[in-house]
């Protein structure tokens, strides 16, 4: 596949998509499917046969609790909650003013405060044709990097523009690309971890279900950049659209030599295959994730030797997650500097949240790094649901913390965050109000972390199960301050002994919550004491 051959595909798409006075696009994504887009989908190109109009199915719009959403464009017209009922009456409107019960008001601050580097295609292309994606300047970064760069060029841009991980960790994107190209090995490995298991979390599925080839394009680039010739994304089973949708994109890219061997006319080949998990949480750690690909019980091991230099089959491996690998194409392609120019000090470019919970506006958003907690939820989410107070925001999943309303101001970055508690994670953003009780939300997180936790180490696997008895002493005003103080000292030892981020991270929500609504803790346990005081007068 050359430049010419490329521009030639865009060159295409975009003649057809000209030929279309109108275009609607239908969110096709398991969100929307859920609530029946496949058949609003039907409709509509029912409706619209024979009229000047294309309907293509897109990836995410963002706004999850209006769905389904459909796009009617140039005009630029979204319309929320849309049924197959409806497809007659806006095709008919086409041109004409809108569907004024169905529009959406895409003038509010949860579209225009938005920064789009990874969602930069969602919404707008249909993710099962690669024409679609290439039209969108799609693996031009890949044959840039191929044709006009070395590797070190290309470790040296990515490292310049200041990505970190999006995975959780924030570890710096460049130094870990550096260190896999340096490592030795007779063969090198690239794997994007898509094992994503945080409650409340969708950001990476969004991002493979709606824009594959941009995972791939960056997983290739990676590949040509430390020297690996294998790929694999791994990916848990209970996301089937994702999975479709990646297998269509690999045949699809292979086909035209976009994948596979000798890319872009170059001697660089790179094959992708998909390993699918069985769920496990634990999976989601490196070296956990490394074993299941090879066969094994997936569980950590200890850590050094790091993937980077000892990793898949024994040989240097590079993982990066899904989010992680679809900030590479934008960066080669607009430079390192316009990256970099985006979000804080140390933390550069945006980060895609799944924002859920108790918050008017549930969905996937993308921002810059350095927005503050208050932006997001009360500007972009709307705010909090029929005029009940804001009392919490919990960030990093089931390892992150709690974080009250005194921090509402405080810039969204790794470094704040950790200040305080809590860590970036891999997006996911779940809102309380007053009516959550901050004890039982930690109790139900201490619950996750124990089912999940491999039982490998022993403060993991006896840990998490004895906070989890001790939280449920105070949910239930049973428990007293010697059970709190054992509580916070099983605390230290679960996150300072456990083997991998799943037991060092569990009592997160604890250890938050125990610092920023202590008084919950305490009220349960006065309660329980006035309790047994009664019934022993």
């Amino acid at each position: 596949m050359m430049i010419e051959e490329l521009h030639k595909i865009a060159a295409v798409e975009r003649d057809e998509d000209n030929r279309f006075q109108h275009h609607i696009h239908v969110c096709m994504e398991t969100a929307c499917i859920a609530s029946r887009s496949d058949h609003v989908k039907q409709a509509l190109t029912e409706a619209a046969a024979g009229k000047p109009c294309r309907v293509k199915g897109v990836g995410c719009m963002g706004l999850c609790s209006a769905g389904p959403l459909v796009k009617v464009e140039p005009e630029g017209v979204l319309y929320q909650g849309v049924t197959p009922e409806d497809a007659t009456e806006i095709v008919a409107k086409l041109g004409d003013s809108p569907v004024s019960r169905l529009e959406c008001d895409t003038e509010t601050p949860f579209f225009k405060r938005q920064t789009k580097i990874v969602l930069e295609n969602s919404g707008l292309i249909d993710p099962e044709r690669i024409e679609n994606y290439i039209a969108a300047d799609g693996y031009l970064a890949l044959h840039t990097a191929l044709n006009t760069m070395t590797p070190a060029e290309v470790i040296a841009q990515i490292a310049k523009s200041g990505l970190r991980g999006r995975g959780g960790a924030g570890f710096s994107t460049g130094l870990k690309w550096t260190t896999v190209a340096k490592s030795q090995g007779e063969r090198k490995f690239v794997i994007c971890n898509a094992d994503e298991g945080d409650p409340g979390a969708f950001m990476d599925r969004s991002v493979l279900e709606g824009d594959p080839h941009a995972v791939l394009e960056g997983m290739a680039i990676a590949a040509y950049a430390v020297g690996a010739s294998q790929g694999y994304v791994y990916v848990r089973a209970e996301y089937p659209l994702a999975v479709e949708r990646l297998k269509l994109a690999i045949r699809q890219a292979k086909k035209l030599g976009l994948l596979g061997e000798n890319i872009c006319g170059t001697t660089f080949s790179f094959n992708v295959d998909i390993r699918l998990g069985a769920g496990a949480f634990v999976c989601g750690e490196e070296t956990a994730l490394i074993a299941s690909i090879e066969g094994k019980r997936g569980q950590p091991r200890p850590r050094p030797p790091f993937p980077a230099e000892y990793g898949l089959w024994g040989y240097p491996t590079l993982i990066n997650n899904v989010e992680t690998y679809a900030n590479v194409a934008p960066i080669i392609r607009k430079g390192a500097d316009w990256f970099s120019a985006i979000g804080t000090e140390k933390s550069k470019g945006t980060k895609v949240f799944a924002l859920t919970g108790q918050v008017v506006n549930t969905g996937l958003i993308e921002v810059p790094m350095g927005i503050t907690l208050r932006e997001i939820v009360f500007d972009i989410g709307g705010g909090i649901p029929e005029g009940r107070k804001f009392k919490a925001v919990q960030t990093g999943g089931p390892g992150g913390g709690c974080i009250p309303d005194e921090y509402l101001d405080m810039p969204v970055d790794y470094e704040s965050l950790l200040k305080i508690g809590s860590f970036m994670g891999s997006g996911g953003m779940i809102v309380m109000d007053e009516t959550s009780n901050m004890v039982e939300i930690a109790q139900y997180f201490m619950e996750f972390s124990k089912t999940e936790s491999c039982g490998k180490c022993v403060p993991c696997r006896v840990g998490t199960a004895q906070m989890y008895e001790l939280l449920d002493k105070v949910v239930k005003c049973e428990a007293t301050m010697d059970d709190l103080l054992l509580l916070e000292r099983l605390c230290d030892v679960v996150k300072n002994t456990s083997l991998c981020g799943l037991g060092q991270g569990a009592p997160n929500p604890v250890l938050s919550t125990l610092r920023y609504f202590r008084h919950e803790y305490l009220a349960r346990i006065q309660e329980g004491n006035r309790e047994t005081a009664f019934v022993s007068h």
